[in-house]
């Protein structure tokens, strides 16, 4: 770059003109086309996240990095690869994977008496190839024959495990898989990763042709599903039976994750932005009065905040749900046409129990069933779960109870008096020294105005 100052050029003359217009000059290149750059950009399609991942169809993605630095191993399966994000690069799903040739070929057996043989599972998958790319949010490296046997394979494993569990179809009574305990809780935490998962329309399509006479009118493959994984994490039937005719479901994570939000209608309110903000811990509520108890209801979501007590669910976590937590919050992470319910729950339960006395407290209190690990552990999960996570608080579930409560903590006057009866009547030894320094302080007084009265009106 070049500049130059119009005016004269001695030292003088640059100061008597330091008030003039200073003009600068740019060497310019000669111009050239760079729209060859940029379509040789455009030429390389992207690998990790297709363009069409943002649609409706796209519901099975890679955990995002931010979420998989956390807990490296949580999105990870340990016995079964399902689709093909894991698909023979895990050693420990190996052994699964020799099996699966082996439940297809007893599901075949059984349906070929009714006219289905092998192909027609084959060809009903072939059909829908187009539908089952499009579903996932990175562009598959699989030839067409290697993706449908992959999704026949995996598919139908799980159907006949499904079958298995509900008792419609007697297994080999020596095979190993049923007859090892530690495998069925493995199943069901590896069926509710996001990385493994297949279209739920692949499972449904597998299903209607292997179905049984009668078996169209006692169990439907949503039916089977929810009550498979009921036995991790107990419903009542009645709250099973809402979701039995659910529709549009993307595969078994996204049903499992709709089966949980279980919430009555909210009423419409305008929130306070001075209110709205994340809450404290419970060791800082507790300092301003609030109370917490157990919520005796459906579901772990059904959080209520009422006349300065805080009544939430019992939860039980160990290592099926705490998995179930972080896949699911990378689910509506990604997919924002569900409900982000989860996000807001976990936010807010880590907010609470910000250290591990807090953690404890509601343990010992029965609002947590702790089967995780320490309370230190359980304190460190939450509050690692809601790390890089985006969350609009004013369009969560829990905005009001937010407020309410967030309103409640300021209450000046109430955390003064809070404090006051727990520094002298939080114990039976600190009561009974209080109400002594009373009688004593009464008694002084008493025995100072008897004094006193003598002395103004003697006898």
């Amino acid at each position: 770059m070049e500049a130059q100052m119009v005016g004269g050029a001695s030292p003088n003359s640059m100061n008597s003109h330091a008030n003039h217009q200073h003009v600068i000059t740019v060497a310019t290149e000669a111009a050239r086309d760079w729209s060859s750059v940029l379509q040789r950009r455009l030429g390389h399609r992207p690998t990790r996240l297709k363009h069409s991942a943002g649609s409706d169809s796209c519901c099975i993605f890679r955990v995002p990095g931010t979420l998989r630095e956390v807990n490296p191993k949580a999105y990870r399966p340990r016995i079964v690869s399902i689709g093909p994000y894991h698909h023979g690069k895990e050693e420990c799903v190996q052994m699964i994977e020799e099996h699966k040739p082996r439940f297809f070929s007893t599901l075949v057996s059984r349906t070929r008496n009714l006219g289905v043989d092998c192909n027609e599972y084959f060809n009903a998958i072939a059909s829908r190839e187009e539908e089952i790319r499009d579903c996932y949010s990175e562009p598959l490296n699989f030839g067409s024959d290697e993706l449908i046997e992959m999704m026949v394979f995996d598919g139908c494993f799980i159907i006949e495990l499904f079958r298995v569990i509900e008792g419609i179809i007697t297994p080999d009574p020596d095979d190993p898989i049923f007859n090892m305990l530690w495998t069925f809780t493995a199943f069901m935490r590896d069926f509710l990763h996001l990385e493994n998962q297949v279209p739920f329309f692949v499972l449904q399509t597998l299903y209607d042709l292997s179905k049984g006479p009668g078996d169209d009118d006692q169990y439907s493959l949503v039916k089977l599903a929810l009550q498979f994984f009921n036995y991790g994490v107990q419903r009542p039937p009645e709250v099973l039976e809402k979701y039995y005719d659910v529709s549009d479901v993307k595969h078994l994570l996204h049903l499992i994750h709709m089966s949980f939000i279980n919430l009555p209608p909210e009423d419409p309110r305008e929130f306070d932005s001075e209110y709205l903000q994340l809450v404290h811990s419970v060791t800082k509520l507790r300092r301003s009065g609030v109370k917490f108890k157990p919520r005796k209801c459906d579901g772990w979501l059904n959080i209520r905040f009422n006349k300065g007590v805080l009544e939430i669910p019992p939860l039980t976590i160990d290592e099926l749900t705490s998995s179930f937590f972080l896949n699911c919050v990378a689910f509506e992470q990604c997919y924002c046409y569900c409900s982000q319910h989860v996000t807001s729950y976990v936010t807010f339960m880590g907010c609470l129990m910000a250290t591990a006395d807090d953690a404890s407290f509601l343990s010992d209190h029965h609002v947590v069933e702790n089967y995780f690990g320490t309370s230190p552990e359980v304190a460190s999960f939450f509050n690692n779960l809601g790390k890089d996570v985006g969350f609009d608080i004013s369009r969560s579930y829990l905005a009001g109870v937010m407020e309410d409560l967030n309103r409640y903590h300021r209450n000046r006057w109430r955390v003064r008096w809070t404090g006051l009866k727990r520094k002298y009547f939080g114990t039976p030894w600190s009561f009974i020294s209080a109400l002594a320094a009373f009688i004593i302080l009464v008694l002084t007084f008493i025995q100072s105005f008897f004094a006193l009265y003598a002395y103004v009106r003697p006898p």
